[in-house]
């Protein structure tokens, strides 16, 4: 699954924010939506535009992270 712009450019927002490997990398996610610094976006919002943050998610979301880090996005 392609991810959505929205979603590559959090991804990317993240790792410029803290150049990290998983599973720090979905810490610094969690911590960035956890205080909307990404647009002024929560949970709630990602969520809504096809990047929820919670564990039921959490295979999907690495293979999301992985793919923006491959196609040099982050």
């Amino acid at each position: 699954m392609e991810p959505t712009n929205l979603a590559a450019e959090f991804i990317t927002f993240c790792v410029q924010r803290r150049s990290a490997n998983w599973p720090e990398i979905y810490d610094e996610m969690c911590w960035v939506a956890g205080r909307r610094l990404f647009q002024g976006l929560g949970y709630v919002e990602l969520s809504k535009a096809g990047l929820p943050l919670g564990l039921p998610y959490i295979t999907r979301l690495r293979s999301l992270v992985e793919q923006v880090a491959a196609q040099g996005n982050a």
